[in-house]
């Protein structure tokens, strides 16, 4: 279960995919938006229409609906996707006597859309203080997270890293005429260093900022491109479905993956499109942040940053653009770093709990 909508969490349907293999019929809990696209997926789901859209309203009434939608379904194991879903998914398991599964995706109370409201954050926080010490089948993104909650909590969080499929790429499918693209995909949610990026787009010779996806900040993100008059040097193409997105990476001459320190979820991340990007055989621009320097560095992925002014961050990008970078080795790194091989780490975790 997740409090999303399904269709772009590329992570719930690649582990749905697992449990599938591994002979589980598979049961997706999301939750259906204004703007929720339709979805096509291999497994049976259902999107439950709320009527909080947010706030704690929003977070009560999900974990509420889905108690009783396990507590009266029929189930042998319940996995609960971050800590948002955790409270309705761990009392079921309990009272129906069935294995509770967590996938952390993020350091949750971390998040930066809860450093300036510690009561919220404190919320969240007790929950995990009262939640986690129980968990048993755990896992998460990234070793920085997990040695977190290890130390924390004293259990034994595994990692089973966001990594895409390998994946054989068609035609580059976006072309702006001689103008190099600059890519960013994914959510439009604050710290994710994208009004840096726009900042420094006048100071960018021969490209195109292309913006994929949506979120929280979209529209002030637009306003600063309408108010700074780069209507024709930003574009914003909404959405994808996770099984359309991959098709455009390969346009982009470099990827970014800027994030702000504003918490340790962020500090400790490890984005899913550090390896969509590579396996697009596309050089990312990076925040010098732990997780991703680990990848980054140790693979020679990409450029590495950690302060973002606009004129130096356009100094960076045009030397990016102008010079290129060897991707060479990108083709053999995408046949390691693949879903196909990351997931084996997943089976080995259900094969214990089957």
């Amino acid at each position: 279960m997740a409090t999303n909508d399904l269709a772009t969490d590329q992570r719930v349907l690649k582990v749905a995919a697992v449990f599938q293999q591994n002979n589980f019929d598979v049961l997706l809990v999301g939750r259906k938006l204004k703007k929720s696209p339709a979805i096509s997926i291999p497994f049976k789901f259902k999107r439950l229409n709320l009527i909080f859209k947010r706030s704690v309203l929003f977070y009560a009434e999900f974990n509420i609906r889905v108690f009783f939608l396990l507590l009266f379904g029929k189930c042998s194991h319940v996995l609960a996707n971050d800590t948002d879903t955790l409270p309705a998914a761990f009392l079921a398991s309990k009272l129906k006597g069935v294995e509770l599964i967590f996938d952390a995706h993020e350091l949750f109370p971390e998040v930066p859309e809860l450093n300036n409201r510690p009561f919220v954050k404190k919320i969240w926080t007790k929950i995990e203080d009262l939640f986690f010490p129980h968990l048993k089948t755990c896992y998460t993104v990234c070793e920085s997270i997990a040695d977190y909650y290890n130390q924390k909590y004293g259990i034994n969080m595994q990692v089973v890293r966001n990594i895409p499929y390998k994946r054989n790429f068609q035609d580059k499918i976006l072309k702006y005429g001689s103008k190099k693209i600059i890519l960013y995909q994914g959510a439009l949610n604050k710290g994710r260093g994208l009004e840096w990026v726009i900042a420094a787009m006048p100071y960018v010779e021969n490209a195109i900022l292309v913006i994929i996806g949506s979120g929280d900040v979209e529209m002030q993100l637009k306003m600063q491109v309408e108010s700074a008059q780069l209507k024709d040097k930003v574009l914003f193409l909404g959405r994808k479905d996770a099984s359309e997105l991959y098709k455009y990476t390969p346009s982009a001459a470099i990827g970014l993956c800027l994030l702000d320190d504003v918490g340790l979820s962020y500090h400790y991340a490890l984005p899913n499109r550090i390896f969509d990007y590579l396996h697009a055989g596309v050089p990312v621009l990076a925040t010098r942040f732990p997780e991703i320097q680990k990848i980054v560095s140790t693979y020679n992925t990409g450029v590495l940053i950690d302060h973002y002014e606009p004129e130096y961050l356009a100094k960076v990008i045009n030397e990016l653009l102008i010079n290129g970078f060897d991707t060479n080795h990108f083709v053999k790194l995408s046949d390691e770093l693949c879903w196909e091989n990351e997931s084996k780490k997943l089976t080995n975790i259900i094969q214990k709990i089957s």
